[in-house]
């Protein structure tokens, strides 16, 4: 018998409540159209309206609430109205680093009919990026708060721990994908410390996957080789910070972040995981029914993959393609017109045509 998954729905602020709402009717569709599919959720409104009427983001026994689910389906976050510190540091943060969600997992594909100046590209990658340390710890302080010679300090935490976790599930995803190189982002000519532990600790965990080819690029360079030649590009592994930035570089190169998801994970399964789209709130197109909900609804693909329904995430991203490749349907920033529902319904309406099919109906 099918587990009857639970889930924890967090739409947050801007436009998180409105392509959330199109990934919600996707579970509803797979529900109503797969009798083996059991799901149910709840919506949580911890938000930054949230914390203009109680002065945080979350009650106190949050966690211990999202606890209890399967996973986690996150919008966005970010208000104008609110410090981006904290919404950030008092619900993402809290999530990811509470539920040891060392992993974030990051796909960088283009999909067909995608408009972008590499439609002739095969690109295909994802970027593996350490989730619990490195650039962005709460480490550190500032020293003389308004004067001239006030110091800020923050701290970069690396661990040999933490990076070996990071780069095993690196090189465990080559290897279970049948890809052949692993590529390591760092910056260790310059950042001698932190760095160079980084390179020392994914070297190591290298030496177990003789049939996987290690290659590591600076940064600098890497972000440069993102852009010149992305389809050499299989696995990357990067730190904190490096794998925020390529991550966001990567959605540029395939048609932008509407188009972009991301998952937050704990590989043991110890925690729920959390599965958001890589863009944020944009407050200058919320509620104006604009925004793309494609990276929300494929974050929602990578979360039934998570929970062991590859055959339905496989399902999602298919329809995606096939509306993207008829070219009917686009919103603004695929350069068409199309409302936020209107692509939203034009997914729905693919995948039931193709749940049919596979159903022989």
């Amino acid at each position: 018998m099918m587990k009857n998954l639970r889930i924890a729905v967090l739409p947050g602020d801007g436009i998180g409540p409105e392509v959330i709402s199109e990934a919600v009717i996707v579970l509803e569709l797979l529900k109503k159209l797969d009798p083996s599919f059991t799901i149910e959720w709840d919506t949580f409104d911890w938000s930054s309206e949230y914390y203009l009427k109680y002065g945080k983001m979350m009650p106190e026994d949050g966690l211990e609430t999202l606890k209890t689910y399967d996973a986690i389906l996150f919008g966005a976050i970010g208000d104008k109205r609110v410090p981006d510190d904290v919404t950030i540091w008092e619900l993402i943060m809290p999530i990811r680093k509470c539920f040891n969600q060392y992993i974030n997992l990051r796909p960088v594909k283009l999909l067909k009919g995608t408009p972008t100046r590499f439609a002739d590209e095969a690109i295909d990658f994802v970027i593996i990026r350490e989730n619990a340390e490195g650039e962005y710890s709460n480490s550190g302080g500032r020293l003389y708060p308004g004067l001239d010679q006030e110091v800020a300090v923050q701290n970069t935490i690396i661990t040999r721990a933490g990076t070996a976790k990071a780069a095993r599930f690196a090189f465990e995803y080559a290897e279970k994908h049948g890809k052949r190189t692993v590529t390591s982002a760092t910056k260790s000519n310059a950042i001698v410390h932190s760095m160079k532990l980084w390179d020392e600790a994914v070297s190591q965990v290298a030496q177990d996957y003789p049939a996987i080819n290690l290659q590591s690029y600076y940064i600098d360079a890497l972000a440069a080789y993102f852009v010149s030649r992305p389809k050499d590009f299989e696995v990357v592994v990067a730190s904190n910070l490096f794998g925020d930035i390529l991550s966001d570089l990567g959605s540029a190169i395939v048609g932008g972040l509407g188009l972009s998801p991301s998952a937050n994970l704990n590989p043991e399964g110890e925690f729920p995981s959390m599965f958001e789209p890589v863009h944020g709130s944009a407050p200058d197109i919320a509620g104006r029914g604009m925004a793309n909900p494609i990276a929300q609804i494929w974050s929602t693909a990578l979360m039934l993959n998570h929970l062991g329904r590859e055959d339905l995430g496989a399902l999602i991203i298919e329809s995606i393609e096939e509306v993207l490749e008829k070219k009917e349907v686009r919103t603004p920033d695929l350069g068409g017109h199309a409302t936020t529902s209107e692509m939203g319904s034009a997914i729905r309406n693919a995948l039931q045509q193709l749940l049919l099919v596979k159903e022989g109906r």
